[in-house]
């Protein structure tokens, strides 16, 4: 049922002119009431397969992005690496007990490097583990304090979040442990790790990392020439 369900949109995405209406009427897609010439067409052409599922990939990710994109690129104040003022801004859905996540770090570092413009919002988003929801809080009072990226850093350095990690990590990071743990305790940051939960949701991101630049989504460890082209688009878009 999946497969016909795929097969009927790919061909009414064909039909409703996603490729020109000139295509359509050389194609002969609309020959037959029975959709006969949309059949034939595909089974001679099925190169147009994967490229009609990844325009109409494009399309539903745009979709979900658009009505979200001011929410989406405002940080938690303080929670962004890179150029706080850049022009272009990736947004990370990140959680610190995630191995993918740690090792997507360096190449986030010469995206930076590499891009003077690039702004990095890190939504936390802590789904795997207990510990990574006390990491992301922390991290958050780390924002609080101005100390952000310095935690972000330590606390993927340290492993694991468990309580002696992120203590580490927050001593590392430079952080008044004592006004950490009384805005943590406050509840202060808990709305914002719902909001990214919400968001999370709405966008259809189900694991991390994830990324967000321009018009384009990404899931897991990418690398850095992927997420770099996709900056490069989202720059000249």
């Amino acid at each position: 049922m999946a497969a016909g369900r795929t097969l009927l949109t790919l061909a009414s995405a064909l039909v409703a002119g996603f490729a020109g209406a000139a295509l359509f009427a050389w194609s002969g897609l609309g020959a037959g009431a029975s959709g006969e010439g949309t059949r034939e067409y595909l089974l001679a052409n099925p190169e147009v397969l994967p490229e009609a599922m990844e325009l109409l990939q494009q399309r539903e990710t745009l979709a979900r992005i658009a009505p979200l994109r001011s929410q989406l690129e405002a940080p938690f104040p303080g929670a962004v690496l890179g150029n706080p003022q850049g022009s272009v801004t990736l947004v990370e859905f990140s959680d610190y007990a995630c191995g993918y996540c740690r090792s997507s770090l360096p190449d986030v570092q010469r995206l930076i490097a590499a891009n003077p413009d690039l702004k990095v919002v890190v939504r936390e988003y802590p789904i795997l583990t207990p510990e990574s929801a006390d990491a992301a809080r922390m991290a958050l009072a780390a924002a609080q304090q101005g100390r952000y990226a310095a935690f972000h850093d330590a606390m993927f350095a340290a492993g694991q979040p468990t309580p002696e990690t992120i203590e580490a990590a927050a001593r590392q990071a430079g952080l008044d442990l004592e006004q950490a743990r009384g805005a943590i305790a406050s509840g202060v940051f808990d709305g914002q790790l719902q909001g990214n939960m919400a968001l999370a949701q709405q966008l259809g991101v189900s694991g991390t990392p994830s990324w967000v630049v321009g018009e384009q989504a990404l899931n897991g460890a990418v690398g850095f020439e992927r997420m770099g082209q996709a900056i490069a688009d989202a720059r000249s878009s």
